[in-house]
Formats: C-alpha cells, structure tokens, sequence
C-alpha cells in the first residue's frame, strides 16, 4: 500500500529541487493560515457575531413589546434615545412584510441573525437585508398589526472586517513565500549550473572555470567535479598524444623498410613483404586518425542538413540519396560529427549499391538513420563491429577500404556528444544505422 502512495505522490509531486523546496517551505505557512483562518472565523468571528446579533435581537425584542403599548410620549423618547445613543432609525410602517428573500446562504452573519431573529419573532414575523445598503442593515418586523423598520450600522453584527483580517493573514504570507523564493533560487541555481557542467562534460565538452558558489556543500562539489574533469581531460590528452606520438614513430622504419625491400633482387618476396608493409601503414594512418578525434573540439552550433550536404558533394556519388525534411540545427563538435557520418556513409558506399539518409525530429532528439541496400550484418555480430580492429570476414567485410577503426571512431564520436549508436536491418535487407543524439 505504501508503494502504491508512493508512486501516486510521485506523478503529483514535481520533480525538480526548486519546487520541492518550496513546497517544503510554502506549504507549512499556507495550512498555519488556514488553521489560523479557521480558528479565528469559529471562535472569535463567528462567536462575536452570534453574541452582538443575540443582544440586538433582545433589543429588537423590547423595542417591538414596548412599540406594541399606547403610551405615544414613551415611543418617541425610545426612538430619539435609540437615534441619539446607538444611532438606530426607527419608522413604523403599515404595510405588509416584504416577500423578497435578501438573504445570503453562505454568509456567517445572515445566517447567525437569521437564526435569532427566528428565535424571538417567529417564521413569518422578520425580514431583513444587509446587501441594499453598504454600512447599514435593514431589519423589519411584526408587532401586533404594525411593521416596525430598523435601520441600524452593520457594525452592530459585524466585529470585525473580514477584508482587512484576510489582508494581513495574506500579505505576511505571500511576503514570506516570495523572500523564500528568491532564497530557494540562490540555492538550487549553483546545482542546476554544477548538472549543465557535468551535461557537457559527458557530451565530451571541455569544462574550464567552474565557478563553485551557494552552500558549502554544493561548493564542494563543484570543486571536486572540476578537479575530477581536469584530471579526465589531461588523461586523454597525455593517452593520445603518447600513441600518436608511437604511432607516427613507427612510420620511418616502415619506411626504410620499403627502400630497401625495393633494392631486393627477389620481386615476388619484395612485393608480399611491400603488401604487408602498406597494411601496417595504413593501420597507422587510420590510427592517427582515430587518435586525431580523440583532441579537444569546440562545440559550436552546427547544420545538421548543411553537414550532410558538403559530405555529398564531396562523395560525388550518384547512389548517395537524402532525405532531410527537417531544418536541425545541433551544439557539437563539427569536424567530429562529420567523420562520423562519413565513416559510416562510406562503408555503405563500399560494401552496398546505394546509401540513403533520413532524418527525425523528437522533443530533445535528433535521429539519424543510415541504410543500405547491401548484405548486411549478422546479428551477432552487432556489438563486434565496434571492437578497434575488428575484421569481419563473412558477407559483409567492413575493413575492406580500412583496418577496422571507422566504426569504433564513430561510436566514440557518438558517445562523447551523449548520444547512441545502433544496428538493426532494414526493409531493403541491408544495414540500417540509427544515430540518436540530444538536442
């Protein structure tokens, strides 16, 4: 059962910290007000109502006995007295009571003189309003054959404005709320820059001057995220240059190996021992490249359309078709994007007849899809392809043209924006590619 609250209080609650902390703020104040409020209507308003309106109800009451006499001179000394002292307007009228109810249903105060003047006069025998006139209450009731009108100022029932309690048990709180908004901000804005910072960072962007600000704690970690991503980026770097500095090394004794395999007498010898050569050489170059990617970009906005434009226009291939419907425009490395897609795009050129790109748009991703018309790819072997040098040797060799690293430098491309990289088969029966990458 308290799973099942547990995820009903989930999907009601919001998810970020900023609400959440103003929940835990504000909601403590508003039901102390709402306590407040309720208490303050039942046991002073309401109550203070009930006695005023039970007194006024007693003088009506010997008004209405005393009106009800002969004694004239008596009558209009209580009338100027009442006008005088409590300044109450008495007329005695001869007409029926009015018929029209001006009652308010959810009023506390009609409700309250309602019930008393019911009490005293009986069903039929008052009639009141307290909405013609602003400051002042109308009453009528019977006395024997006559109508007694009563004008009398609405403070007599009413103890207090309801208006001006509202106010100041509203104003206090909304200032309260507010002042604790703007120190919510100051809090969650540090987290919510250290989550941008740590965002870039997994989509391979180079994090420098992370200013840590707000709580202790929240600074903390932003120091030690900044200390952690420098020593991630130096890592890579040292790693790089160290193989591409072995890499380019290896390539001058290839070399002289090349001369003096030329200057052999035996040719046959020479040429498999030069074909080997150019194999080891070209797994350097591809190296290098790989290497290459792996050095700090800038991540700058990029038109996804336009970069697949340029890679068509440099393949000049007539089985090269587009389908870009869409307008994107994607923060990332260009330079790095692009070897990616052409890596791809270039293995379906090789090993397919024709290469087709399309495009998707969701809320937050970009999907790319590449197909081909080609052999395909076992399922197995799915994840392989990804291995650095991997060769794969049955109907689909995806190192034909190269030595195996352009899927795994398009993965790694790939991954450092933060997105993915699948395979699956198409309805052409060939290999499809799909890119998703974040917006």
């Amino acid at each position: 059962m308290s799973f099942g609250l547990n995820n009903i209080l989930k999907k009601i609650l919001p998810a970020g910290l900023f609400y959440r902390s103003l929940i835990i703020v504000a909601a403590p104040t508003i039901i102390l007000q709402i306590i407040i409020t309720i208490v303050f209507f039942d046991s002073i308003w309401i109550k203070a109502n009930k006695g005023l309106t039970r007194s006024l109800v007693g003088e009506l009451k010997t008004l209405s006995d005393i009106y009800t006499g002969k004694d004239l001179a008596q009558i209009n000394y209580l009338t100027e007295q009442y006008k005088l002292n409590f300044d109450y307007l008495i007329n005695i009228q001869e007409e029926e009571l009015p018929r029209t109810i001006r009652e308010r249903k959810y009023s506390p105060m009609d409700r309250s003189l309602r019930r008393e003047l019911k009490s005293i006069f009986g069903n039929s025998n008052y009639w009141f309003d307290t909405t013609k006139y602003e400051d002042v209450v109308e009453i009528k009731v019977r006395s024997s054959e006559k109508i007694i009108q009563i004008l009398l100022p609405r403070e007599r029932i009413a103890p207090s404005s309801v208006r001006l309690f509202i106010f100041w048990i509203t104003f206090p709180s909304l200032l309260l709320i507010s002042i604790a908004i703007i120190f919510l901000k100051n809090q969650t804005k540090p987290i919510i820059n250290l989550a941008k910072a740590a965002e870039r960072f997994g989509k391979g962007d180079f994090i420098s001057g992370i200013r840590p600000s707000g709580a202790s704690e929240i600074r903390k970690a932003a120091y030690e995220f900044d200390k952690m991503a420098k020593r991630i980026d130096r890592h890579l770097k040292q790693r790089s240059e160290m193989l591409s500095g072995i890499s380019h090394d290896l390539r001058t004794p290839l070399t002289r190996l090349k001369l003096q395999l030329a200057m052999l007498n035996q040719k046959d010898l020479s040429a498999k021992m030069s074909k080997d050569i150019d194999e080891m050489e070209s797994m350097l170059n591809t190296y290098l490249q790989f290497a290459k990617s792996q050095i700090q970009e800038d991540s700058v906005a990029t038109n996804i359309n336009k970069l697949f434009d340029e890679i068509a226009s440099e393949k000049s291939s007539k089985n090269f078709y587009l389908d870009l419907p869409i307008q994107v425009v994607l923060v990332g490395r260009k330079n790095a994007l692009k070897r990616c897609f052409n890596n791809i795009i270039e293995n379906g050129l090789n090993y397919a007849k024709n290469v087709y790109v399309r495009m998707s748009k969701s809320k937050n991703r970009l999907n790319v899809f590449i197909d081909d018309d080609g052999p395909g790819i076992p399922l197995n072997q799915y994840k392989n392809v990804f291995k650095p040098f991997f060769r794969l040797d049955e109907s689909r060799n995806l190192n034909h043209a190269g030595v195996g690293l352009g899927m795994s430098i398009a993965e790694d491309i790939v991954r450092s924006h933060g997105g993915s990289i699948e395979l699956s088969r198409n309805k052409r029966n060939g290999l499809q590619v799909k890119i998703s990458l974040p917006l």
